[in-house]
């Protein structure tokens, strides 16, 4: 049997592509490649938000898989230095708008994992209302700790909301934990293992090819995620408020530096040592 053609395919640039395919009736599967590992790019947000656009206005209802053409990574996260180059134009006008269209999307979505989802990569993941994953290759991880990024509020956000443990929620950012597939699962953080086969059967046994008939399904989302679509909402004030946040926490540790180096001339006759 010849291949399906694709719906449609968008470009990412620049050499990656989004392609639109339907392996199932009314199941529409968006698998991105933009090598070497699918950075969050500006190029790649707009085309993926296209695509999404698409999907809602020129087809029937159904469920929205996305994947990566790229096996070893679903998506490694943001170029983080571009990213904090650009500042609130790439929150505000790439990054979070597609992450607010995941989060409220009037249809069920479903990211396939099929290796590693990484930082931002990861983040994006949970914007989705259900996460399958390769049992055999790959990590989730927030390794924000491991190269000195702090979280903005949104990143922090949805995971605080959708993690089921606190435990699991802490040890995600403050250990940058690896978690395999089967860790994945018990932890909460997946809700599935396999491929698209298994996404096939999930979404016919959890019945969500119907979800969005109604028109409230966005909706009910945006009630249900409302602290992180607030915060997603609200870019200017959540970067003028890191600012301040980043500033009180430089003069929180001047102060300390003065406490301890106060001590230090108290005692400098050598009679109280650390």
């Amino acid at each position: 049997m010849p291949p399906i053609p694709p719906l449609f395919t968008l470009p990412i640039q620049p050499n990656g592509r989004i392609t639109c395919t339907q392996p199932s009736p009314r199941i529409y599967l968006l698998t991105f490649e933009s090598p070497p590992d699918n950075r969050l790019t500006p190029s790649f947000c707009s085309s993926f938000l296209l695509a999404l656009d698409i999907l809602d206005h020129r087809f029937p209802k159904g469920v929205v898989v996305t994947t990566s053409g790229i096996q070893k990574f679903y998506s490694n996260g943001l170029d983080y230095e571009s990213a904090v180059k650009e500042g609130a134009r790439f929150w505000g006008g790439s990054l979070y708008p597609l992450w607010r269209r995941l989060l409220t999307y009037p249809m069920p979505t479903l990211a396939l994992l099929p290796g590693h989802a990484f930082a931002a990569g990861f983040m994006t993941a949970m914007m989705h209302d259900y996460r399958l994953m390769n049992p055999h290759r790959g990590f989730l991880c927030l390794n924000e700790l491991d190269f000195g990024a702090p979280l903005k509020s949104p990143m922090a956000s949805i995971f605080r909301q959708k993690v089921p443990s606190p435990n699991t929620f802490r040890t995600m950012i403050l250990e940058s934990k690896r978690y395999g597939a089967l860790e994945g699962l018990k932890e909460g953080l997946v809700d599935g293992l396999g491929a698209m086969e298994e996404v096939v059967v999930f979404v016919r046994e959890m019945g969500l090819l119907d979800r969005g008939k109604t028109g409230v399904y966005g909706r009910l989302k945006m009630e249900m995620w409302g602290e992180t679509v607030g915060l997603l909402d609200n870019v200017e004030e959540g970067e003028r408020r890191g600012e301040r946040e980043m500033e009180d926490y430089s003069r929180r540790q001047e102060e300390e530096k003065r406490r301890v180096e106060d001590w230090e001339r108290r005692n400098s006759d050598g009679r109280s040592k650390l």
